[in-house]
């Protein structure tokens, strides 16, 4: 097994007054060369976005971008004619493909929204660009670690999913319990944030927004202590 820490008080951060970000990767004005990427996982910001503010249109094109609101909402619009809100407990997909303009603001005048934006590197190029958006409770086992999107060929009706063989778990643990994860095959690597709370794993305690990523390993075997959020991508690398 191989492992690199990603402490939370060493990622990068911009104060930008109407936003506030962390940055897991290289983004924006935040530059490290030995932070760019975890295999095919290219970003991972944890933003906080004043009332009313947000982003404006503006372009992608070959990225999936996955978008997790915290807490509350987040008015989306979109070149592909798509408008509306996306709240906790909902989950939102959007494969750039070919290419996309779309706008994210807070859709709250008087409370901050606080939200991952994450994304990830597609296995094919300038696909048609793609919209989705669901409500994540149904998907979600009681203290296990359970795959809210997965790969476009082994998605279920009511999974969101990607181009690309990647898996994003969700897992919200209300026990101590010691908990096994297995990757889903060789060549794959799993990046796990604790989003609240606290865990062990390959002898590594994770507090509050600290993250591990791991590879060269078939399972791992997780500590987690009770009310404690989990957010675990298993990326190709």
């Amino acid at each position: 097994m191989k492992k690199i820490l990603y402490p939370s008080n060493t990622r990068g951060s911009a104060d930008y007054g109407w936003l506030k970000a962390n940055y897991s990767f290289s983004f924006a004005n935040y530059y490290d060369p030995e932070r760019i990427q975890f295999g095919a996982l290219r970003v991972l910001n944890d933003d906080s976005i004043a009332p009313g503010m947000g982003f404006g249109k503006h372009p992608h094109d070959n990225m999936e971008i996955v978008t997790i609101p915290l807490s509350g909402g987040v008015l989306h619009e979109d070149s592909m004619g798509h408008k509306g809100t996306v709240m906790p407990g909902e989950v939102q997909v959007m494969s750039a493909g070919a290419g996309v303009t779309h706008s994210e603001f807070n859709a709250s005048s008087t409370e901050p929204l606080k939200l991952f934006q994450i994304w990830v590197f597609p296995d094919r190029q300038n696909v048609s660009p793609r919209y989705d958006q669901k409500t994540i409770a149904s998907l979600l086992q009681k203290n296990e670690l359970s795959p809210v999107v997965v790969p476009r060929d082994s998605a279920k009706e009511d999974q969101l999913w990607i181009h690309q063989n990647a898996y994003f778990y969700w897992g919200e643990f209300d026990t101590d319990l010691n908990y096994s994860f297995s990757l889903s095959g060789p060549g794959q690597g799993l990046y796990l944030m604790v989003v609240e709370g606290s865990a062990t794993l390959a002898n590594q305690t994770l507090n509050v927004r600290d993250a591990l990523g791991l590879w060269d390993c078939e399972a791992i075997e997780i500590s987690i202590k009770a009310n404690t959020k989990i957010l675990a991508l298993e990326v190709p690398l």
